[in-house]
């Protein structure tokens, strides 16, 4: 049964996203939708369609920029160091805050009314906030800040992981004793094969950047908005001619994201030119000036995302908050009581697709692990291609075909349809998260238990997984993190019926209510989190006795 797990697996990763671009490009061109009269003309003649692709092409790639320049100058700069292993925990628990959450916090912060800002009005004597356009402003500079701190712990994280499979020791050594500094031996002699390892999760990065909808809904501009916020907009429009004019849409965001893609790759090619130039040139780099670049902006974007989440949780208990004052005059759980029953009921639904969504990715990548142990498979470059499919595609263009070919069977919006959806963009997650401890493990283990007569399936489920209590654990935390944080492909794919903590919370982001936004941002921050604290906890309970299982 173990041999058809990696053929349905790449279906389930393939099979929806080609079947969403056939039903986003048959509307885009007329068919499908009735009514719809030249819809690919009207999304092209837009007013709002420069601008709105501008800010979209330049937020992703100024957000992907920076969060790889951070995390490879703190990692140049300062790894191996106890600045670094105290920087990385405080990086780690920011992974599985979901990006409407830290976009609601950093909301709170830099807002003219934000805890910032009061920070000189009550030094300054202000009465009114300043009439400053730092959120929402037209050239998406909050919004890239906001991706900034939000992607650089995931790239930091992938860069650890890439280090492990280059020797990085002895080529610092080496860089070293030609005389270069810390951070120019770095980037010399390791940061070109590191960046090799971790290509794909950058490109994965930039095509979010560019291509997101709740992070842009609540930092984004509005006057016109990002294009894939407009997508949206015309899928939810009850016109269904509308719905084809966001097929034509997405279908526009989709070749400018490959454009963009082709022009990184091609950007790779002069940086390694350029790169070589300047290792041959024998020049080293502003040591100091980057190490402390390094530490201050890693430092001030764990910060700001933390300072965010308080902030939430500041406005949720919060009673008369007046500007500028810096705390509130008293704290209450009127606003708990108010929102948190409505709040606990949704929450348990995210939490039961989530759970559902985990687990049937969880068995179809234990499923395909297998099969590659037993049958001597291998995972080559292709599939590793197939396995970032979902994540390299942008949602708006294939999300609306999903929504749009089932309608024309017959079928609606539904929770199943959801689910599906969210298998999609769970199980690459959940592969990468297990896959490397699952081929870590030691074969001769297995190899002791036949011996003593146990068969393959026996010495998966009463050897190899328990021993693996912690990879495994880990893996379902992050893919209910990822399902908790699916906005769009709940709110297309639900038809809005479906509603979730993200899609709450980033509906109210709109209004003025900072009591229900802070209840609903922490109650989503923190359906993320409990996850990850369960994996933490469970080895370290279960394998108390065992020091060497507790991860």
């Amino acid at each position: 049964m173990l041999r058809p797990l990696p053929l349905l697996t790449a279906l389930v990763l393939a099979g929806p996203v080609l079947f969403g671009l056939i039903g986003t490009i048959l509307p885009a061109f007329g068919y499908l939708v009735p009514g719809a009269d030249r819809p690919m003309t009207m999304a092209l003649t837009w007013p709002g369609l420069p601008r709105a692709l501008t800010v979209s092409v330049t937020s992703g790639i100024l957000s992907t920029l920076g969060a790889l320049s951070v995390a490879a100058l703190i990692t140049a700069g300062w790894h191996g160091t106890r600045v670094f292993v105290w920087l990385e925990r405080m990086l780690s628990p920011l992974l599985a805050v979901p990006h409407a959450a830290a976009a609601l916090g950093l909301a709170f912060l830099v807002s003219p009314s934000g805890w910032i800002l009061r920070i000189p009005a009550n030094v300054m004597g202000w009465e009114a906030a300043p009439d400053l356009l730092i959120l929402n402003d037209p050239w998406g500079l909050s919004l890239t800040a906001g991706l900034i701190a939000k992607e650089m712990p995931f790239l930091l994280l992938m860069m650890l992981a890439a280090l492990t499979q280059v020797s990085a020791g002895p080529r610092l050594a080496v860089a070293r004793s030609l005389g270069q500094g810390r951070v120019s031996a770095w980037m010399k002699a390791v940061f070109p094969d590191v960046y090799a390892q971790m290509r794909l999760p950058v490109l994965v990065v930039l095509v979010f950047g560019m291509t997101n909808v709740d992070v842009a809904v609540i930092l984004g501009p509005t006057t016109p908005t990002t294009l894939s916020v407009q997508v949206t907009r015309w899928m939810m429009d009850p016109d269904l001619s509308a719905r084809a004019v966001a097929a034509a849409g997405g279908l526009i965001l989709f070749a400018a994201t490959l454009v963009v893609l082709a022009v990184w790759l091609v950007a790779e090619r002069l940086m390694a030119r350029i790169g070589r130039a300047w290792v041959w040139s024998g020049r080293g780099a502003p040591e100091r000036l980057a190490r402390g670049c390094g530490l201050t902006l890693a430092t001030g974007s764990a910060a700001m995302v933390l300072a965010g989440l308080a902030a939430l949780a500041m406005w949720s208990v919060a009673a008369r908050w007046a500007y500028p004052d810096l705390l509130p005059e008293a704290l209450t759980l009127r606003s708990w009581s108010r929102f948190g029953p409505d709040m606990a009921r949704t929450a348990f639904g995210t939490l039961a697709l989530a759970g559902a969504a985990t687990i049937i990715s969880l068995t179809l990548v234990v499923g395909c692990l297998e099969a590659e142990h037993r049958f001597g498979l291998t995972l080559g470059q292709r599939a590793l291609w197939l396995l970032y499919l979902p994540l390299l595609i942008p949602q708006v263009a294939f999300l609306p075909g999903l929504q749009l070919l089932p309608l024309t069977l017959g079928f609606g919006p539904s929770v199943w349809l959801v689910l599906a959806g969210h298998v999609v963009f769970v199980l690459p997650y959940v592969f990468l998260s297990l896959s490397g401890p699952f081929r870590a493990w030691d074969a001769r283990l297995a190899r002791v238990g036949a011996g003593l007569g146990a068969s393959p399936n026996r010495t998966l489920w009463r050897l190899r997984l328990p021993m693996l209590t912690g990879p495994v654990l880990t893996a379902l935390a992050v893919g209910v993190a990822v399902s908790v944080g699916q906005y769009l492909a709940t709110l297309l794919l639900g038809g809005g019926r479906v509603t979730t903590l993200v899609t709450e919370a980033v509906a109210l982001s709109s209004g003025g209510d900072r009591r229900a936004i802070g209840v609903w941002g922490l109650g989503q921050a923190l359906a993320a989190l409990l996850p990850f604290a369960m994996a933490l906890t469970v080895p370290a309970i279960v394998f108390r006795h065992r020091r060497g299982l507790h991860r």
